[in-house]
């Protein structure tokens, strides 16, 4: 039995629950990835998958073992790649997905220099703040902000944004300052994210010392950063926001900040791409240049 070659085909069993696009993926016959599982089964002595003319079950023990298998295979992958990409010249064509405020207020500003380095790749943005299923749409990356729940994923760190409370000016002199997050609460009009995928809004969170403080509801949302910050511009309510993406209407006091001795952590944000995506050299130059760009 080829184990390296088993494993790949149990890899991509897993990630995309068919024998048949498993292998279309690997170029090999359906017959040739059922035996390549089988033999390894019959290797490790456990079952890893249950299958029938329906569907494709991952055992627990098919869970564990796709762990141990994505690192090991990651990492030839990238030990082999570490070669060729000093011998190949990065070039062609990368499909990204990018959350909205990362994208203008951080990469589109420094592409100039990513094409300057690699003039022969090629770039296509997706600019939104959906949540995008980098291998079902054909993504070869995506750049997304907050915590990444896909475990199937390599997610590497980027830097953070800062979040800042803030009104416009027209609204605070109808409707006051807010002096507490429970007078936001009940005496104020509040601008929210809305999730698209549940029709949910996120609350606005504040935090000082040891106090941990949520506000729920609002009248106004939306799904996207740029509507967001138009909103709040509007004069439609009180909102959070990433500092460095509204930092021009800040600086000319278009937005005014509030509610100083309360803060918002952070939002990490992180490039994410499949575990066997160092085999594409121009995306290994695209993501470490991201990650020394935009390193923490």
């Amino acid at each position: 039995m080829n184990q390296i070659m088993a494993m790949r085909a149990f890899i991509r069993v897993v990630e995309s629950s068919s024998f048949s696009r498993a292998a279309d993926q690997l170029n090999i016959p359906r017959s040739t990835v059922s035996k390549f599982i089988t033999d390894l089964e019959t290797h490790l002595g456990t079952r890893l998958i249950r299958r029938t003319t329906r569907t494709v079950t991952i055992t627990p023990e098919g869970q564990e073992y796709y762990q141990y298998a994505v690192r090991l295979i990651s990492g030839i992958d990238e030990a082999d790649n570490a070669l060729r990409f000093k011998r190949e010249k990065p070039r062609g064509h990368l499909r990204l997905e990018v959350q909205v405020t990362f994208a203008y207020t951080y990469l589109i500003p420094a592409l100039p220099e990513f094409y300057r380095l690699y003039p022969d790749i090629s770039l296509a943005l997706g600019i939104s703040d959906r949540m995008v299923n980098i291998v079902g749409e054909g993504v070869d990356c995506a750049i997304r902000g907050g915590k990444v729940q896909d475990q199937s994923v390599i997610a590497r760190p980027l830097i953070p944004m800062d979040y800042i409370t803030c009104a416009s000016p027209y609204y605070l002199a109808a409707a006051g300052m807010p002096h507490s997050p429970e007078d936001l609460q009940m005496n104020h009009l509040r601008v929210n994210y809305l999730f698209s995928s549940t029709g949910r809004t996120e609350p606005l969170i504040f935090h000082r010392g040891s106090e941990q403080v949520e506000v729920t509801g609002c009248q106004f949302s939306a799904s996207e950063g740029s509507g967001m910050r138009d909103l709040i511009l509007a004069g439609l309510g009180v909102g959070q926001h990433l500092k460095e993406f509204i930092q021009p209407q800040l600086s000319s006091g278009k937005l005014v900040p509030v509610l100083h001795e309360w803060y918002r952590p952070a939002l990490p944000f992180h490039v994410i791409y499949q575990p066997d995506s160092h085999r594409n050299v121009r995306l290994k130059a695209f993501v470490e240049w991201l990650i020394t760009r935009f390193k923490i």
